[in-house]
């Protein structure tokens, strides 16, 4: 970096690869699933589209859940990075729904009014234990040097970092926006920290799907 040059992240945040809790339809929370070879090929379609790209990243930072660590592993491997696993970026807790199918969920009786403040399933991160999380999360990052990273975590998880980026508080019952997630979709974000100034630069971008819809 030149002396006139001003720091800047780059943070990509992607989903894992399909899992066998998606394929089954199930609330994962924080059990573990393996990818499936669909997921897998998602992932190695993607690794194949940023060589192409001549993407460049200094680290991956991943969530230790089997359906993000294999994420992460896949695309080290082809652009020979390294990987470091922290707690932190685990999908939420969802207490006693974990394992189950969004239509066991359904059937489940629902109080009259949800606030951001109570738990999910008993005893799981509601919305605004999740937002602090996920600020902590990303305040995490921005205590490392300026560079470019590539965050590997959840659905969940990220919508929340994405909040916080854009100062989005949690809603009440659950209402208000959400951001998108494929699997192996990604958002890339800029920080400039002499500004303070978020860009948002892609949110769902999963153009690299479209290689595997024929395998």
């Amino acid at each position: 970096m030149s002396a006139n040059e001003k720091p800047v992240y780059q943070f990509v945040f992607m989903r894992h690869g399909e899992s066998l809790g998606n394929a089954q339809s199930r609330w994962q929370g924080q059990s573990d699933y393996p990818l499936t070879n669909k997921g897998r090929a998602q992932v190695r379609a993607l690794a194949k589209r940023w060589m192409t790209e001549n993407a460049k990243f200094d680290l991956i930072i991943s969530s230790p859940l089997g359906r993000a660590r294999e994420t992460a592993q896949i695309i080290a491997s082809v652009l020979s990075l390294r990987v470091e696993y922290d707690d932190i970026w685990l999908e939420r807790a969802i207490g006693e729904m974990e394992g189950l199918t969004a239509e066991e969920v359904r059937q489940k009786p629902k109080p009259p009014y949800v606030t951001p403040y109570d738990p999910v399933g008993g005893d799981g991160e509601g919305d605004w234990a999740l937002f602090l999380r996920a600020g902590q999360a990303l305040h995490s990052l921005l205590k490392r040097s300026p560079g470019s990273y590539l965050i590997v975590s959840h659905g969940g998880l990220l919508n929340q970092v994405m909040h916080a980026i854009a100062g989005i508080a949690p809603h009440a019952d659950p209402s208000g926006v959400r951001f998108r997630f494929e699997n192996t979709a990604f958002a890339r974000v800029f920080y400039f920290p002499h500004q303070h100034r978020w860009a948002i630069d892609a949110v769902n971008d999963h153009a690299h799907l479209n290689d595997t819809e024929s395998e």
